[in-house]
């Protein structure tokens, strides 16, 4: 892990500390683990696969802390959940990461992430002309091949 990762996951860590005290949550080793394997990540991912690398990576975690403890660091803004269609839903990290969008295969689910700064131009001139400011924003366009070697339906 380099010093910027490392840095990261501490960053992370005291978020989630900080989150789980004030919620009066319990602060585990196994949501711990959680936090640090998806901060090792660098690509979307699925619950179950969290779930089954952790497993084969030899950690003690349960399917029911998996989903849990997604839930709390979704509610923390240390992950995003999206739902990009599927019956299922798709996680990525989200602390000290930029705003971003997504394409997506509608045959094989694979994701592209891009950032086109005219969405920001789009998201500023809103803010300015409804006197608000925007949060976050979701943006995802679905093809039917990536080229990524799947076959269209």
């Amino acid at each position: 892990m380099t010093t910027v990762d490392t840095k990261l996951i501490n960053d992370v860590k005291m978020i989630f500390t900080a989150y789980l005290e004030q919620h009066k949550q319990r602060k585990t080793p196994e949501r711990f683990s959680i936090l640090e394997e998806i901060y090792s990540r660098h690509t979307h991912f699925d619950a179950e696969d969290l779930y089954l690398q952790m497993k084969k990576k030899e950690y003690n975690v349960s399917r029911a802390t998996v989903y849990n403890t997604l839930e709390l660091l979704v509610n923390c803004d240390l992950v995003t959940k999206h739902q990009f269609g599927q019956n299922h839903a798709q996680y990525e990290r989200a602390y000290g990461f930029k705003q971003h969008d997504h394409i997506i295969c509608s045959n094989c689910g694979k994701v592209i992430e891009f950032c086109d700064p005219r969405i920001h131009l789009i998201k500023s001139t809103q803010e300015q002309l409804l006197g608000i400011k925007i949060k976050n924003h979701s943006l995802t366009f679905y093809v039917d091949s990536l080229n990524c070697g799947c076959e269209t339906k």
